[in-house]
């Protein structure tokens, strides 16, 4: 899998947050079975891991990677875990080394045009656009587009069913990330035909 493949392997990538491990293997199939493979597995939880290497051993289906990794241990333990792909809220140049090290695509984040600039010095030119909705949506995006047409974007951070259209038009974004399609209450109530009710509808953003 090419670095660029990350932003096309769906219009959404779902951004979870696991509490307990045992979830992993469930979600994730409901999450592939309504047409999202890409699932970014936070790692803001203790079972965050062994939520990675369950998905990774379990659902064939799926590309698990790793969020909110901020740090050189986030990058070996979770590609260790089997993550195939890795996605920062920020980058700092010791991240960007470790992640470049690891030998799968990763997308670090970006809020501002001196970031986005500073990455694409680097050779880095696919990036998470985060905090999407409070860094500026829709119109921040529109308006990098023209002055660094070479940057591309996964907008993550506020985005919902109802908005993440407008994310996908634009020109300089691949895909979108987001939680919508795993509402916290599913989640608990082990709901997986309503993450794949929830899934298929966000597949379905880019017909």
């Amino acid at each position: 899998m090419t670095s660029s493949s990350v932003l096309d392997l769906a219009p959404v990538v779902p951004v979870v947050v696991l509490e307990d491990a045992a979830d992993a293997v469930p979600l994730a199939r409901a999450l592939v079975a309504g047409g999202l493979p890409a699932i970014e597995v936070t790692l803001r939880t203790a079972a965050a891991l062994d939520a990675i290497e369950a998905i990774a051993a379990e659902v064939p289906g799926a590309v698990v990677g790793a969020g909110t990794v901020i740090s050189a241990r986030n990058v070996s333990d979770t590609v260790a875990a089997g993550a195939r792909f890795l996605v920062s809220p920020g980058w700092t140049d010791p991240l960007l080394e470790a992640m470049k090290a690891s030998g799968v695509p990763f997308l670090p984040g970006v809020s501002t045009t001196s970031e986005v600039v500073a990455l694409l010095e680097r050779g880095v030119s696919e990036m998470k656009f985060f905090p999407a909705e409070a860094a500026g949506g829709t119109a921040y995006l529109k308006a990098l587009s023209a002055p660094l047409p070479q940057a591309r974007f996964c907008p993550t951070g506020g985005i919902s069913l109802a908005s993440a259209p407008s994310y996908l038009a634009l020109p300089n974004v691949g895909c979108v990330g987001g939680s919508w399609m795993v509402p916290g209450d599913a989640v608990a109530a082990k709901d997986w035909a309503r993450v794949e009710t929830l899934a298929g509808e966000a597949a379905a953003l880019r017909g």
